[in-house]
């Protein structure tokens, strides 16, 4: 009997380093039981072995994960929740608020009480004042200096759990409700995720930005080029139609001798040929290419 509770609870523990959610773990483990043909325990002993599993499961891999955590980078984070307040600023636009945290200069060293809050903040407005806000955000996570692979060895469910549980606690809560691997195991969770999170969302803001810049150059260059036209040509309708009546009638004509004429002289190409400010294109505007004896 001693050696069954002992298998089963060994069985609990195999499916808790894998999953943290109770309900996937009894799944788990039940599926695990029958493929084994071992008997079900009841249901009260399933729950106090599924409880007891976790528990110690979660210690083992918080004991794993602050191991290799060296001193200077638990001090850091320490830094981030010592003097944090669990409501920083009233409002994320306040003077002090963790979006005027993020907007200030780039730091060498993480400090300041507000940093935390920052750091958990979301991206603004697809604006340059964003990139370089998320960017300063980067810079604070990897200035803590976490090792690489840190949870290369921890399955990705439980990293999310970490990194969901850290994201809802109060600073007061971090520093007061949990020993200290606990503590350093899920602010270093935190801090991985939410390095990549704000990688992948700088990324996005600046193909955003980029996109934007040049909607708005393209739309500047093309009401600059339509209003030179509109400013420094009358009766365009006529001159189009003029123009491709004119080919039309002799399309084999010169255009010097066929064009030119229509178009009402040499005057009115020019406009077109006049160095000015940037064409549609974004450079100068073209002149008509070569000696004026291409054929329409």
């Amino acid at each position: 009997m001693l050696g069954g509770r002992r298998r089963e609870a060994h069985r609990a523990e195999e499916v808790c380093s894998r999953e943290r959610r109770a309900e996937r773990v009894r799944e788990a483990l039940l599926s695990k039981l029958r493929g084994e043909r071992i008997e079900q325990p009841s249901r009260i002993r399933i729950g106090r072995m599924i409880g007891s599993a976790l528990r110690q499961s979660e210690e083992a891999l918080a004991a794993k994960v602050s191991s290799r955590l060296p001193d200077q980078v638990t001090a850091r984070m320490w830094s981030l929740i010592a003097a944090a307040d669990d409501d920083p600023g009233g409002l994320d636009g306040g003077p002090d608020g963790p979006q005027a945290a993020a907007s200030g200069n780039e730091p060498a060293e993480v400090a300041g009480p507000e940093v935390w809050a920052a750091v958990k903040s979301d991206a603004g407005n697809v604006s340059l004042n964003t990139c370089k806000s998320e960017r300063r955000k980067l810079d604070w996570i990897r200035a803590v200096g976490l090792p690489r692979g840190l949870f290369a060895d921890i399955a990705p469910k439980i990293v999310a759990g970490w990194r969901v549980r850290a994201a809802v606690e109060s600073p007061s809560h971090l520093r007061n409700d949990h020993s200290g691997e606990v503590r350093w195991t899920l602010m270093a969770a935190y801090l991985c995720c939410r390095e990549r999170e704000i990688t992948d969302a700088l990324i996005e803001l600046l193909i955003a930005t980029v996109h934007r810049i040049n909607a708005r150059a393209e739309a500047k260059t093309r009401d600059q080029f339509v209003s030179d036209i509109a400013r420094k040509v009358t009766g365009k309708e006529n001159i189009l139609y003029s123009i491709v009546a004119a080919s039309a009638e002799k399309p084999q004509g010169l255009v010097e001798e066929v064009v030119y004429p229509a178009a009402g002289g040499l005057e009115v190409i020019l406009v077109v040929r006049k160095p000015g400010p940037a064409g549609p294109a974004g450079g100068e505007r073209a002149s008509p290419p070569g000696p004026l004896n291409a054929t329409t």
